[in-house]
């Protein structure tokens, strides 16, 4: 799939990023084993990943179950050894302690934070971390799980990104439309906060904040025009409803 994606990049005219999940889950054959498995993430898989240039990140799924704080952190370093910026999948369905670790190496971000504490919120505030808060909104509308507390996060000073976690498992859809509309209606977060955390801030969650993400001069012309709205809650209030008239990619109408 890495090679694929790596085919992509070369082609497209659009900003392709890549991560290496290997630690998403084990594989049968490791379930009883988990060091093994790890051992042939760091030995065997990375440095062929970095040899071939086939990532920009690397993540875990640092989960109950899964990968442990611990164990996430060995394959974190190692990444990052190897070139890949860390990012995390953390707090989905349980608080284990991912929260310390992604601070501690500084990932570029933690990605669901459904099931956040009092407490987890006071180590993101306390802790220094730069990084973004990805919330993943139709994730948790299609698992049936708690929204993240994104007015929390927002109320401590956090920076957040929305994402729509598209993937056949838990969220088989692509319509940030519908990911802005929950984050307003559901995570209470206001329209000029939510766009600004699917565009800008997604755009710094993937380290090209710099480039892309807000109309500035001297960024990358990647934009979209709209059908006439009456106002910014309107793109969140009128959920579902596709309201792209055209599609711009690098300066020029491709759609």
């Amino acid at each position: 799939m890495l090679r694929v994606i790596r085919k992509l990049k070369e082609k497209s005219s659009v900003q392709i990023r890549s991560t290496f999940l290997g630690a998403h889950t084990y594989p049968l054959a490791y379930r009883d084993d988990h060091n093994a498995y790890i051992q042939m993430i760091v030995e065997e898989m990375l440095p062929v990943i970095a040899k071939e240039k086939l990532a920009d990140y690397i993540d875990v799924f640092c989960e109950k179950g899964f990968f442990n704080p611990e164990e996430s952190e060995t394959i974190l370093r190692s990444g990052m050894h190897h070139g890949l910026q860390a990012k995390m999948h953390v707090n989905q369905l349980h608080s284990i302690g991912g929260i310390e670790t992604g601070t501690k190496l500084n990932v570029l971000s933690m990605d669901h934070l459904e099931t956040l504490h009092a407490e987890d919120i006071n180590k993101i505030k306390n802790s220094g971390w730069k990084g973004l808060c990805t919330l993943l909104p139709t994730a948790a509308f299609f698992l049936r799980l708690p929204f993240a507390p994104a007015r929390l996060l927002l109320e401590s000073g956090a920076a957040l990104a929305l994402a729509s976690d598209y993937n056949p498992g838990s969220s088989p859809t692509g319509n940030m439309n519908l990911v802005i509309s929950i984050a307003c209606i559901q995570m209470k977060m206001l329209p000029e906060e939510a766009l600004n955390a699917a565009t800008t801030n997604g755009a710094f969650a993937m380290g090209l904040g710099n480039s892309l993400g807000s109309i500035t001069k001297g960024k990358l012309a990647n934009l979209i025009i709209t059908t006439p709205v009456s106002s910014l809650a309107y793109l969140p209030y009128c959920f579902g409803t596709n309201l792209i008239d055209k599609v711009i990619l690098g300066g020029r109408f491709v759609a």
